[in-house]
């Protein structure tokens, strides 16, 4: 048995294996994301059972066997079970964590990706702003520490910082007007969902759930990260398919 150690994190995903077992997929501040054992954790009256739940985050002591990581212990400091009764938003919280999962690197600094993920769950319990911008400010910070994504402060084709009009996928940032009409195709952006998108860039993790949009403002920029996504990203994430379906009934 390896030497027991103490991380911070969330848990991402739990699986049950075997009769008692689980599976569990944390990101953690001191190892990135890891995968453990909770050994006996679906027994009735284990001290694992509530501390190896999806969402749950505190500080967990693992120890690191031949072939694996096994939980010894954890103090959690927050469930999140606000989350369970909420619809859609619960679904929106599995999606975040499956798209920091995608994100997530072994023996890497997640402090970060953990922050926004703690942030952006407590923003959906809160309800103060709609949950669809809730994702799509997620959406695009987790690609800004991921440390790809478009430039949208400059044009892509002359480098003014001025005018700037249209989005062009295919130059993987904006264009001003007078390059965008040299060019076909693009997304129009509005001064509104451009100067949005530069703001969730810039700003610090604190700052991003403390605004909101117009109707038409939101469309533009669930326009705009469902593109991002595409091109970034080389799989649909599998919540997405309920939120997909929860959406096509509420709109």
């Amino acid at each position: 048995m390896g030497e027991a150690m103490q991380v911070t994190g969330m848990i991402l995903s739990a699986m049950p294996i075997g009769e008692y077992d689980r599976r569990l997929v944390l990101l953690t501040r001191e190892r990135g994301k890891l995968t453990a054992f909770a050994r006996g954790a679906r027994r009735m009256n284990s001290p694992l059972m509530a501390a190896s739940n999806t969402f749950a985050f505190g500080t967990f002591t693992i120890y690191e066997g031949r072939n694996s990581f096994s939980l010894q212990q954890a103090s959690i400091r927050e469930y999140f079970t606000g989350l369970a009764a909420m619809q859609p938003g619960v679904y929106y919280g599995y999606y975040f964590m499956e798209l920091a999962d995608y994100y997530g690197r072994e023996e890497n600094d997640e402090t970060q990706m953990l922050n926004l993920l703690y942030i952006s769950l407590k923003a959906l319990i809160r309800n103060r702003i709609p949950v669809r911008l809730i994702r799509r400010i997620f959406e695009l910070k987790a690609m800004v520490l991921n440390g790809e994504y478009p430039d949208l402060f400059a044009c892509a084709g002359c480098g003014t910082t001025t005018e700037l009009k249209v989005f062009s996928l295919q130059h993987d940032g904006m264009l001003c007007g007078k390059c965008a009409s040299a060019k076909r195709g693009g997304l129009e952006l509005s001064e509104s969902a451009l100067y949005t998108c530069r703001y969730v860039i810039a700003s610090p993790l604190e700052k991003l759930y403390t605004f909101t949009v117009t109707e038409e403002v939101l469309r533009e920029l669930e326009h705009l990260m469902n593109l991002l996504s595409g091109k970034y990203m080389d799989r649909k994430m599998k919540s997405l398919q309920i939120l997909e379906t929860m959406s096509a009934d509420l709109w």
